[in-house]
């Protein structure tokens, strides 16, 4: 019961992808092909909503729902690791036509192609965590 919550912001987090169409491929591949505005808006106004989200937190100093401070820290750049991610999730992203949240809402929804991408994301992640400590951070 204590992860209900979770669960129901998780379940409309699905229902806005499925109703904004941003788990479409084909608005996927729209947006790769310059072909619409349609996902850059919707990435333009979560970009929008995080920012206005921090800035409150910081200027009333919100408070988690423990009650503890929430404390906003700066990491540093990594231009390379940035870079080298920023290829790999856009070249996956792009030859898979979706990113990892409607991959959960795909498997959700019974398909079968995105169940198999799903479980090659998270062996991509498992590899990543494995060879983590080798890496030049």
């Amino acid at each position: 019961m204590r992860f209900i919550k979770f669960l129901l912001i998780g379940f409309l987090f699905g229902v806005a992808l499925i109703k904004s169409e941003a788990m479409s491929w084909f608005r996927i591949q729209e947006m790769f092909r310059f072909q619409s505005i349609h996902m850059y808006g919707i990435f333009g106004s979560a970009v929008a909503v995080g920012g206005l989200t921090v800035f409150l937190i910081k200027k009333y100093k919100v408070k988690s729902f423990q009650n503890e401070e929430i404390i906003l820290t700066s990491k540093p750049l990594n231009k390379v690791g940035n870079v080298l991610g920023g290829l790999s999730f856009g070249f996956g992203w792009a030859l898979t036509g979706c990113c990892v949240a409607p991959l959960f809402v795909l498997t959700g929804f019974g398909s079968l192609a995105a169940a198999i991408m799903l479980l090659s994301a998270i062996g991509g992640v498992w590899f990543y965590g494995s060879i983590r400590e080798r890496l030049p951070h």
